[in-house]
């Protein structure tokens, strides 16, 4: 591994691992010796990181210069922590580990004073009831969103009859006890609804939408926010 990736991994192990973190346990995870790791626990704080700790202590990253310095509100890093938390009840395992190394990229960027708050917010989220999980193709949803590319889905409505649909993706909403797809029926020709837990398979397809699915996205909201 090339020293400058060693050196980012090193940084994100520093910004999401319990701290203090033994020299063990950060060498263990970047997968280098602990030789190596010392080595580079110098480089970084000769880059500007400020690393407190050293060899039988473990070390703290308390500045980081791969981040920009940030100020927050004590009511603003409780909005943030309760938001990110949320999407950790609520989202599948890739969204739900985005959020926490969301949420330690953002602490990372804070005086020690507000990261105290961080740690100690006081307002805390949890879902007894969890929306069904979602479907193994939800990556490839978002990706597609994204990427402005069609889908091809096997779809099973409310009777069990299963459908096989192209369309165009637009947004994935998150409702109370469900996920749904917004998206551009090619078989129905209006905009859809598709409830992820009924989707029983989704193919990408070669076939791009852009730049449409912004003023397409904007066009179904409006007709919902109308119908409501």
């Amino acid at each position: 591994m090339a020293k400058s990736d060693r050196l980012f991994r090193l940084l994100h192990l520093l910004r999401t691992l319990p701290q203090p973190v033994t020299a063990a346990r950060l060498a263990e995870e970047a997968q280098v010796s602990e030789r190596t790791l010392y080595r580079d626990i110098e480089a970084l704080r000769a880059g500007g990181a400020l690393i407190d700790g050293a060899p039988g202590y473990g070390y703290t990253l308390t500045e980081d210069p791969a981040l920009p310095p940030q100020m927050f509100s004590r009511l603003e890093v409780e909005a943030l922590v309760l938001g990110l938390a949320e999407v950790r009840q609520t989202a599948d395992p890739a969204l739900a580990r985005a959020s926490e190394v969301a949420l330690a990229k953002i602490i990372a960027t804070l005086p020690e004073r507000v990261q105290r708050h961080a740690a100690h917010a006081v307002l805390q989220v949890y879902r007894f009831n969890r929306p069904p999980k979602a479907p193994d193709g939800l990556g490839l949803i978002r990706e597609a969103c994204w990427e402005e590319r069609a889908l091809d889905l096997t779809y099973q409505d409310g009777d069990g009859a299963l459908t096989e649909r192209r369309v165009l993706p637009l947004s994935v909403v998150f409702l109370d006890h469900a996920q749904m797809l917004l998206a551009w029926c090619n078989l129905r020709q209006d905009y859809r609804k598709f409830m992820l837990q009924r989707i029983r398979d989704v193919r990408p397809t070669g076939e791009s939408f852009r730049p449409r699915r912004v003023p397409m996205l904007r066009e179904v909201l409006a007709q919902m926010r109308n119908r409501a």
